[in-house]
């Protein structure tokens, strides 16, 4: 059981913004849709949070239709990238406005807020202002308001978005870490494929309105499903060829795909550039290259490679760094291994 978007999309007159969608998001999940701006993922989580209706299909949770359901009436509750908290109201009055609101009793509005600050970890900071705290301190007092009301689904519309590039990095930590302690549903929506990676046990990926693929993050990451995907989630080489039987002519040579497939005639070859590797193994394809260029970025080096037959596209290529290799300088001439296990063959992109 869970959250279901059964067949829905949006239309705003002739401008249709989100493709029909079946997608189920389990109890208990931290699904997260990525992609750019324009692609649909915040129209689907504003349907989700009853703030937008959907042109067709329905929206279930555990099984009940509640497409018509008013926002207030969902068990649902919405975290902003911008926070929205009162300026002049204390932590602890932020965080219990909801429980206010409601009705409940000034005793157990205090218990629960206790509680819940407890839970992200601002316990002590009951009487301050929203201005008194840092960016990561707002953020979780918004999330705290989000939990204290026990929703069975947390909505996350960017939450991260304005944070600084370490505080972002904690709390990517801090919110998988506070979903798995709860074990509440989260459904997150972000442009940044870190924060996609780091958090969730599923990944939708969307463009213009629809649904490229879905799966772990491990599937997104080493098996994409599209063209896009491809290009979007990370780095990869992506190399025109055409497939017969399990075989890839490229401008490489011949490339064994991996895994077996229907994809027959002409596709793109994505490979991983962490998984071209400067050491010949089993089953390798061998590249002859030149270094055009070699980048130190600490743990890893990013080097471009101009393969040696001609028309052939430059590689991207990441390897650990290692103090005691002799150091890969521009001009080098060098041999690159492609093993079939780490070439993927996606549909070309079609054509405008």
């Amino acid at each position: 059981m869970g959250l279901l978007f059964d067949a829905v999309s949006k239309s705003y007159g002739a401008n249709l913004v989100l493709e029909p969608v079946t997608l189920d998001v389990p109890d208990g999940q931290f699904l997260t849709i990525l992609g750019p701006s324009g692609s649909g993922k915040t129209t689907m989580l504003r349907i989700a949070a009853g703030f937008t209706q959907p042109t067709t299909g329905r929206l279930r949770f555990n099984g009940q239709d509640i497409t018509e359901v008013p926002t207030n009436r969902r068990p649902f509750n919405t975290v902003f990238q911008d926070y929205a908290l009162f300026p002049h109201m204390s932590v602890e009055a932020n965080v219990g406005y909801g429980l206010m609101v409601r009705g409940e009793s000034r005793e157990d509005i205090r218990r629960k807020v206790n509680d819940t600050l407890g839970i992200v970890g601002l316990g002590a900071l009951l009487d301050r202002l929203p201005s008194q705290l840092s960016g990561g301190q707002r953020q979780r007092v918004a999330l705290a308001r989000a939990l204290v009301c026990e929703p069975r689904l947390v909505l996350l519309d960017e939450p991260l978005a304005a944070l600084d590039a370490e505080l972002r990095r904690q709390m990517q930590l801090f919110l998988k870490d506070l979903q798995r302690r709860i074990a509440t549903t989260f459904l997150f929506v972000t442009h940044d494929q870190e924060e996609a990676i780091t958090m969730s046990d599923r990944i939708v990926v969307m463009s213009k309105g629809r649904v490229e693929q879905a799966g772990t993050p491990g599937d997104i990451y080493y098996a994409p499903a599209t063209a896009f995907v491809a290009r979007f989630f990370g780095d990869n080489n992506l190399i025109s060829g055409t497939v017969r039987n399990g075989v890839a002519e490229t401008s490489l040579g011949r490339l064994p795909v991996s895994p077996p497939h229907a994809l027959e005639g002409p596709a793109l070859l994505a490979i991983r550039p962490e998984r071209i590797s400067l050491a010949g193994k089993d089953n390798a394809v061998a590249v002859a290259a030149k270094v055009e260029d070699a980048i130190f970025v600490g743990a890893m080096t990013h080097l471009k490679l101009r393969p040696d037959a001609a028309g052939s596209p430059a590689l991207l290529v990441k390897i650990p760094s290692d103090p005691q290799r002799a150091p890969i300088v521009p001009g080098q001439s060098i041999t690159a291994f492609i093993t079939p296990q780490d070439v993927v063959a996606v549909p070309p992109e079609a054509q405008p």
